[in-house]
Parts: structure tokens; sequence; C-alpha cells
């Protein structure tokens, strides 16, 4: 992180050091001792990057295709891609007495997807604490479930590796069929869904619910992300309930207390774990339009969930009604939403409608699949979720490079990659203005 080696602003350096530690985790998957049987160099990679990226996507069965040591590889790359790799490069200058500049500051800052550098060195002591705590808490809870089913050695692993990938929003599962065996355990349901949850809202809003004693005292993006969450999540359930109620291949011969449980449980991952505990493939098509939405919203800006994020969706929204109703701006309890925010809001939700629409067609020229099949592959790769309806082991190496691209970006945000590679021109001329006809 040395600004003197290497003159990379912010943007730049995420994506070197991300592609460095794809790269890297490419080749300790490569080594014979992480798998049962020699898998090629982009499968390695794609399983590299889908782990780094928290995405959850697999062109091999992670249980069978890796030994332990491949899967606790993939674990630390879910980890590393989860909390952040300026997270951990902080808690190393820690350890070694090193002093955190600005430059440093900066790139935790882009990072954690901050407003500001003050106070981020701060949230990184606490982001690390806490996750790490809630890691452990939920893998006991876990292992009282699965080490009597499995023994104490595989039961705690598979709680750790599931506390871990849950946790981080990654999907990865030890299981070929993720978790539908335990479609209807009330233990595996909550336990996984309040992982993902706690882990997609996003730290700084746990820490704000932390401090603050009562709801009015909470910041604004708390606020509009509790909400947001709770009715967003309450919504996905009816439908998928509704939708799902008499399909045979999916919930309809659980009992109700188990179609609750199953419908509840495919409601909140789409937004972005990316577990399934019954067959995605299998499930009417209207709900995988549904579930497509969730995808593409993803959970909350400063988490380790993918997508636009809640947030930019809901400012859009807001902007759109303030505009229906002739305001000047969007208020949302009593705050005014800044005209910098919108724009940015429009800017990420078109760069990214722009990225999954290249990514179909290019899918599209290269894959003998239906076209529902692509799209939901696209929008689970650019949102990091980690949901197939069965694509991705059949994807050509074309395809294979197309979604690894697409989980980078996703992962990452169009407007890093934008602000990467574009040249900052400053707007110092100031133009007449002239109107255009719209609608």
């Amino acid at each position: 992180m040395n600004s003197k080696v290497v003159n990379l602003n912010p943007p730049q350096f995420l994506i070197v050091t991300f592609l460095t530690l794809i790269i890297a985790g490419t080749l300790l998957l490569k080594l014979p001792i992480s798998t049962v049987h020699s898998i090629s160099f982009l499968n390695a990679l794609f399983t590299a990057t889908s782990a780094m990226t928290v995405t959850g996507l697999a062109v091999v069965d992670t249980g069978s295709a890796f030994t332990l040591f491949g899967q606790t590889i993939i674990m630390g790359l879910i980890q590393l891609g989860g909390l952040g790799i300026m997270t951990f490069a902080v808690l190393i200058y820690m350890v070694l007495g090193r002093r955190i500049g600005i430059k440093e500051r900066l790139l935790v800052q882009q990072a954690l997807n901050q407003t500001s550098v003050g106070g981020v060195i701060r949230l990184v002591k606490k982001l690390l604490i806490f996750s790490l705590s809630v890691e452990a808490v939920a893998a006991i809870f876990l292992s009282v479930r699965w080490v009597p089913e499995m023994g104490y050695a595989k039961g705690l692993y598979a709680s750790i590796f599931h506390a871990v990938s849950a946790f981080n929003n990654a999907g990865f599962s030890i299981w070929s069929d993720s978790l539908s065996g335990y479609a209807t355990d009330p233990v595996i349901n909550i336990v996984i869904s309040l992982l993902f949850i706690i882990g997609g809202i996003g730290f700084t809003v746990v820490f704000d619910m932390w401090k603050s004693k009562e709801f009015k005292d909470l910041m604004l993006h708390t606020k509009i992300m509790i909400i947001g969450t709770l009715v967003i999540n309450v919504i996905s359930f009816f439908v998928i309930f509704i939708l799902e109620y008499n399909n045979p291949n999916t919930i309809a011969d659980f009992t109700i207390t188990g179609k609750m449980q199953a419908a509840y449980f495919q409601a909140v991952t789409p937004r972005t774990a990316g577990f399934n505990s019954i067959d995605i493939g299998q499930m009417d098509d209207a709900s995988l339009f549904f579930m497509l939405i969730l995808m593409f919203i993803g959970g909350g800006s400063g988490s380790t969930a993918g997508g636009i994020k809640l947030t930019t969706a809901l400012a859009i929204v807001l902007a759109t009604i303030a505009f229906f109703k002739n305001r000047d701006n969007a208020v949302v309890y009593r705050r005014r939403l800044d005209y910098g925010l919108i724009i940015r809001a429009l800017a990420l939700t078109m760069g990214s409608v722009f990225v999954i629409l290249c990514a179909v067609f290019l899918l599209e020229l290269s894959q003998n699949a239906p076209f529902l099949d692509v799209l939901f592959e696209t929008i689970s790769a650019f949102g990091t979720v980690g949901l197939s309806m069965g694509l991705t082991g059949s994807l050509t190496i074309f395809g294979k490079f197309i979604i690894i691209i697409t989980m980078l970006i996703g992962k990452l945000g169009p407007l890093t990659f934008a602000f990467a590679f574009a040249k900052q021109t400053p707007d110092i001329i100031k133009y007449p203005s002239e109107d255009i006809l719209t609608g």
C-alpha cells in the first residue's frame, strides 16, 4: 500500500489487488493437495473468482471436487472478499505497528463504500471484531445441529464453513444440493438466514443500531435500510409462498409449516446469499422473475452483499415519486436527498443494466440455453448471488470468462471501474442550458 511503489488511485488499486488475490487463489486451488482430481486452470479461476467476489456460482462441486485444504482456501477467499481486502490490510498494518496514512485511509474508504475518511480505521476494528464474533456464535449454533448428525470433526467443520459463507453472503456449500436437505429445518433456516441478513444489511447500519437508543436517533441510511429490508422481505415471503404453494416440484408436498419455512428462506436468500433450500430450476417462472428483481437490487451499501444496493433503488424510487408529485426534491423522514446522490444512483443503475445487457448478449451468442436461464445466471453473477437454474455447469469456455468478468464487476461495482479507467475532467466551463423533448 505504498504510494511510492505504485501510483494508483483507490479504484485502480482495489481492482489490481482483487485480481492479484484471485490469481493467487487460482494457483492454490490448482495444487494437487487442493483437489480430489485435477481440474482445469479455467475452472480453478472461476472458483477463485466466485469465492473472492462472494458469489457462490460453481462449475465444479465444492464438496466432492476439493479436498479439505482446497475448501479452506475457498473459505479464506470468501472471508477476504466479504470483509474486504483493505480491512485485513489495515489489520496487518496495526499488528506490525505501521502508520496508516491518508492514502491507506482513502483505500479503506473506497473499499467499505464510506462517504468520508474520518473514522474508517475505527470502523475496520469494529468490523473485524463484530464479524468474527458473529461467525463464531453462529458456528456454535449450527454445530449443535450438525455435530450429532455428522460427528464432531465433520459437523464442526460444516458449521464453520457455512457460517463464514452465509455471513459473507457467498452461498458456497459443501453439499451439491446446497441446503435442500434442510428445507424444513428451523435451526438451519433461522441461523443461516440471520447470518446473511446481518451481513447483507451493512456494517454501518449494525453499528448505528448498537449505539442508538431510539429509532429517531438513527442515521437516515440506517432508517431506510431497516424499513426497506423489513418491507421487501415480508413482501418477498408472501409472493414466493403464494406462487410456489401448489408447485409439486418445490414446496407443495411440505406441511404448512414447512412451506412457510422454505418460502421464507427462498424469499430472503436472493439478496444476495445464494443458498437454496428448494430446486431453483423447478420454480415457477413468475417466482424466478421476481427473484431476478431481488438479485438486481441486492443488499445494503457497505455490506457483504452485492447488487445495486437497496438504498440505490430506493433513492431512484423516491426521486421518481417526487417528480410525479411535481416536487423539486426527494424527501424521506424529513430529510432531502442530495441531487448528487440521485445522479450517482442513476449512474450506478444504468451502468449495472449496461453490464448485464452486454453479458446476456454475449452469453446468448455462446450458450445453447433458454433465455430465462441465461438472464438468471447473468443477474445472479452480477449481483454476486450465486443462485443458478443449472446453467453454470454447462457453460462454454467463453461463457465462463463472461461470468467471471460479470462477477468481478458486480462485486467491485461499475462505478469503481468507471472511476478507475475514465479520465476525470473537472466541470470548469459552464455552458448555456437548453431543453430536449423527453417522454
